[in-house]
Order: C-alpha cells, then sequence, then structure tokens
C-alpha cells in the first residue's frame, strides 16, 4: 500500500445515500471542493465495528461542520443496503438516520484507488482526510477488527486547519488550544526546552 498523502485525492462519481435518505446516483467526492473531508472507508454494512463508528462520526457531525469538514462514508456495499441499514432501527443492528452520505462502492473502484481494498475483496477500516483544494493531508488504516477514535480525526482536522491558518506546525500531542511552533531551529530548540522542563 502506498500512501496518498501531499497528493490529488483520486476523484469519483457513484452512487450514494444522502442525510435524508435519497438516492443521488453521480454523487461527486469533486463537488466538496472547497471544504475539508473526512473520506471514511469501512468493510461492510451490518457488520460488527462499523456501526458503533458511524453512530460515533454521526454525533460529532456539529463539530466536523463548525471546522467547515463534510464527512462520506464509502464501503463495498450497494446503495440499496446502505438505505436498508439506515432504515433499521438500532436494537436490530441499524444506523438510523446518520446525517452523512454513504457511498456505494460496488465495483470496489473507489477502494482500490484509494489503495485500501484488501484481497480485492473489502474496504479495510481507512481514513484520510481531504484540504479544500482536494489534496490529502493525512491517512490512517487500521486492521478490520480495530475500530477508530473519532476525537483522533477532529484532532488533526484541527492541526490542519491551524497550520493553514498560522504557517506554523503542530509538534506531538498537541491539541487545539495548544501552542504551535514556528519551522525554524530556534523554534525547535525552545521547544524541546520547554518540554524536559515539563517531563
Amino acid at each position: 500500500m502506498s500512501t496518498l498523502v501531499m497528493q490529488k485525492a483520486p476523484s469519483f462519481q457513484a452512487a450514494a445515500v444522502m442525510s435524508d435518505n435519497s438516492i443521488r446516483e453521480d454523487f461527486s467526492l469533486a463537488e466538496l471542493r472547497g471544504r475539508y473531508t473526512v473520506l471514511f472507508f469501512y468493510p461492510y454494512d451490518f457488520s460488527y465495528v462499523c456501526p458503533s463508528e458511524l453512530l460515533a462520526l454521526d454525533s460529532r457531525i456539529k463539530q466536523f461542520d463548525e471546522r467547515e469538514c463534510e464527512v462520506v462514508g464509502v464501503s463495498v456495499d450497494s446503495h440499496f443496503t446502505h438505505l436498508a441499514w439506515k432504515k433499521t432501527a438500532m436494537e436490530e443492528g441499524g444506523i438510523g438516520s446518520v446525517r452523512f452520505p454513504l457511498v456505494s462502492d460496488l465495483t470496489k473502484q473507489i477502494s482500490r484507488d484509494y489503495g485500501v481494498l484488501s484481497d480485492e475483496a473489502v474496504a479495510l477500516r481507512a481514513t484520510f482526510l481531504i484540504d479544500r483544494e482536494g489534496v490529502v493531508r493525512h491517512q490512517v488504516v487500521n486492521d478490520p477488527d480495530i475500530g477508530r477514535k473519532i476525537e483522533d480525526t477532529l484532532r488533526t482536522l484541527d492541526a490542519l486547519r491551524l497550520v493553514e491558518r498560522t504557517g506554523k506546525v503542530c509538534p506531538a500531542d498537541w491539541e487545539e488550544g495548544g501552542e504551535a511552533m514556528d519551522a525554524t531551529p530556534a523554534a525547535v530548540i525552545r521547544y524541546l526546552m520547554d518540554f524536559e522542563i515539563r517531563s
């Protein structure tokens, strides 16, 4: 698997179930240009870890929106299966009315283009953070059995927004409200000296 970081995100057009349960046959990544995008691959509808992740994303959708960020889910299921999953009650394994598009990658070409198709069968649990110009700025791929922490995605989005806003860089463990660092040797030395004092 090769990284897409610092490259243009592969474009696609595919059927998707929208937040209002309508079906768009021609949903396109390109239409999200101008906003940040979290492109969120998961293995299957009606599975085990996947509903916990989609519901966790949905519970924070306002936080993504406040950061000018769209969330888009992708799996190899059909849009009909996505819709059935949304219409299934949570107590029966459904995800209810999640408020972001679910894209059908039935041909598996989107997963293949993003380098996350496992054994030509299913997408791995992968997250891509795409900037407003359509460039991938962060990616993370998990084993299918390991769920993601949505707060990590929000923190990385905050870091990207800070870097773009200030031209500074984010040191290890940076969080919103923390101090960024100038990309200079002197700033690194100051940071390391402060780190030693804090340790």
